[in-house]
């Protein structure tokens, strides 16, 4: 069976991802230690991911993610992690490690795939429009 994610045309995938992290920007109660504790990821965890695929330096992704250097964000809206919150996290973080190298690949494979994201010409070309 042909995994529908795969399928996914970058336009679609590239729209849902600006929706979730537009979401998570909105949402700053949402703290990156109980997204870690629910998911296993948080908004690092994305930033990384797009300067891993993207070519980005660690700063930019993370502004790209936070909306403002993440410096910034934190003053503004992070507060210090319990330590039920940091359990929980590290509950959380040990199911990550579930992955296989097979699992791993298969990911790092689509992302080769799919970047350069299908952008408009618009944003990737500056001039056209």
């Amino acid at each position: 069976m042909t995994d529908k994610l795969a399928a996914l045309p970058d336009a679609v995938a590239a729209a849902a991802f600006r929706r979730l992290v537009r979401h998570l920007r909105h949402r700053t109660d949402a703290q990156n230690v109980d997204l870690m504790g629910l998911s296993g990821f948080c908004r690092n965890c994305l930033s990384d991911w797009i300067e891993e695929a993207g070519g980005l330096s660690k700063a930019e992704a993370r502004e790209t993610i936070y909306g403002m250097p993440q410096a910034e964000w934190k003053a503004r809206y992070q507060s210090e992690a319990t330590p039920e919150q940091l359990a929980r996290m590290e509950e959380s973080l040990k199911r990550n490690e579930g992955r296989d190298a097979a699992q791993e690949d298969a990911l790092d494979e689509a992302l080769d795939e799919s970047f350069p994201a299908s952008d408009p010409p618009a944003m990737t070309e500056p001039g056209r429009g």
